[in-house]
């Protein structure tokens, strides 16, 4: 889309936030804020990053967008309560890294998790029958444990996820691969003690890091607005908000986290797990 009024955006920061566990709707959403920003022509963007992490391939993509977005766009980034994991390797994606000193961030790593039930299954009598094309195609099935081989072919595929995740962080923040290997053991650490690492550039407020990224396009920080780009809801959830709950009755943070952990059953994730 063509956008025809652009003077009030240039003089405008943009505000995306990210929060909760990353996937597919986060990502979405997020490529097309970054879509909006560059063709409103926002001069800069302030990325609110409040998250523990998510699915590899979707905080791959918004990372990618936001380099892109990059050569257009100033981009601050400023870790909120939790930015751990894939929230680490989005924030990636931005020029300049805030973090407030009691933030908990790193957590740099990958996990897969799968379910063994056997013992259970046996005790109900439950069994499954499987015809498979090859000795691997169940490979994390909930009803054995895992063989030798299995475990050997998974802790590959982990380890070439962990390698392509220290290498963005080194070239990201200008260190050595092997000084963030010193670093990115799965650890999580407070927003001083990444400052101390080299893993972000201030510390300080969402505040302070608005302010930072007006100065970064020359516009007054006492004057600069902010402009959230927030996600569309559909129509009808617009016009009648009774239509957003639940049969469960359960919050929607809870329900959204049970879909995630449902649906990544099995995937390698870049994801902070206390």
């Amino acid at each position: 889309m063509i956008w025809p009024f652009k003077g009030g955006a240039r003089k405008q920061i943009a505000r995306l936030e990210v929060k909760g566990a990353i996937a597919g709707q986060t990502r979405k959403h997020v490529l097309k804020a970054l879509k909006t920003i560059e063709e409103k022509g926002y001069p800069a963007l302030l990325l609110r990053i409040d998250s523990p992490g998510g699915t590899v391939v979707d905080s791959h993509e918004i990372y990618s967008a936001l380099l892109k977005l990059r050569d257009k766009v100033k981009i601050v980034a400023s870790f909120g309560n939790i930015s751990a994991s894939g929230g680490v390797y989005i924030g990636m994606g931005a020029e300049h890294i805030m973090a407030n000193p009691g933030t908990i961030t790193g957590s740099i790593g990958v996990i897969l998790r799968g379910n063994n039930l056997e013992r259970l299954l046996d005790k109900v009598g439950v069994s499954f029958k499987v015809i498979k094309s090859g000795p691997y195609k169940d490979i994390l099935a909930f009803d054995r444990e895992l063989t030798e081989p299995e475990r050997q072919i998974l802790q590959d595929l982990i380890d070439s996820s962990y390698s392509q995740f220290v290498n963005i962080v080194a070239e990201g923040r200008n260190l050595e691969v092997e000084t963030v290997k010193q670093f990115a053991d799965g650890r999580v650490f407070t927003g001083q003690q990444a400052l101390e690492l080299g893993l972000v550039d201030r510390v300080g407020t969402e505040e302070d890091a608005r302010r930072w990224a007006a100065e970064l396009v020359g516009l007054d920080p006492e004057k600069a607005k902010c402009n959230t780009i927030e996600e569309s809801k559909p129509f009808w959830n617009r016009l009648l908000p009774g239509s957003q709950q639940n049969t469960l009755s359960l919050p929607e943070p809870v329900l959204d986290w049970v879909d995630f952990e449902l649906s990544t059953n099995g995937l390698p994730l870049w994801l902070y797990r206390p």
